[in-house]
């Protein structure tokens, strides 16, 4: 059987709503008749999954007969080049991922196959996270640095960062089913779980602490999340860190930033793409 966790909403929300669950190959937001609403709807394998759903968002729970509903529904897009570094793939293991391995031997091939979680790397708030990272990074080589990700989704910028250099993980989802795709995610790619210096874990940003402060820090959450939990997330920036914030549409972005400055953060000019902002900041 498959579990399906349902939600109605406002039509002014579905941005929000497209964020969250862009690359989730199990999730289905269909408009309503007379445009002013929305249903939003995710295919979960177990009860528990839709469950957690339920219990963080409201709506409703049904169970429908068991499809291959991932199957029917993931179309594989083109690699995603990020820099002159990574290629984001959603190709699995086989002979498509080893010939992407062999074409672009000079860089790093991270696969994030479709599965029921988020953040697969096309969508631009992902997308300019990366960038940012790589930049970051770059501008970090040759010095010790840990990385905080907050939303951290299919886990991919979490397995980048290992990769660009960081010595230590901490990659954080208030989803359950996001962490169990993350850690899959993350083996699949060549990160340890047994290693003590990667934690992916489950955890609500309100509630969650890190082990330590973060030289890099990337916050990719709704708006009214960003806001409300800026006085944490400031506090687990380190002195000379850098904070890259992201999930946020072009108009809730003053808000977003105000809420940084409040707490001592500075950003610099953000970039967007489409209607979505993302943007660094540091302690001032």
């Amino acid at each position: 059987m498959i579990w399906v966790w349902s939600k109605l909403s406002s039509v002014k929300w579905m941005d929000a709503w497209e964020e969250r669950f862009y690359g989730n190959q199990n999730a289905v937001i269909t408009l309503m008749k007379g445009g002013a609403n929305l249903r939003v709807e995710v295919y979960n394998e177990t009860q528990e999954e839709a469950e957690k759903l339920r219990e963080y968002w409201g709506g409703s729970v049904r169970k429908i007969a068991q499809e291959n509903w991932v199957a029917k529904s993931a179309v594989v897009k083109p690699p995603l080049k990020i820099r002159s570094e990574i290629v984001v793939t959603m190709e699995g293991d086989g002979p498509k991922l080893d010939q992407l391995r062999k074409d672009f031997s000079d860089r790093l091939v991270i696969s994030v196959p479709p599965e029921m979680a988020f953040g697969t790397g096309d969508h631009p708030t992902t997308a300019n996270c990366l960038r940012l990272l790589v930049d970051e990074a770059h501008r970090r080589k040759g010095t010790d640095w840990n990385f905080l990700d907050l939303g951290t989704g299919s886990g991919l910028l979490a397995i980048a960062a290992r990769h660009l250099g960081a010595l230590a993980i901490d990659a954080v989802d208030y989803d359950e089913a996001a962490i169990l795709v993350a850690r899959r995610n993350c083996e699949r790619n060549g990160l340890s779980l047994e290693d003590e210096s990667v934690k992916v874990e489950v955890g609500d940003v309100f509630e969650w602490e890190p082990a330590r402060q973060a030289e890099v820090l990337i916050a990719n959450l709704f708006s009214d999340v960003l806001i409300a939990a800026m006085p944490r997330i400031a506090k687990w920036l380190q002195a000379e860190g850098t904070l890259i914030v992201s999930g946020i549409l072009n108009a809730q972005w003053p808000a977003v930033r105000e809420a940084g400055e409040k707490e001592g953060l500075v950003f610099g000019e953000p970039v967007q793409r489409g209607k979505w902002t993302t943007a660094q900041g540091r302690h001032g």
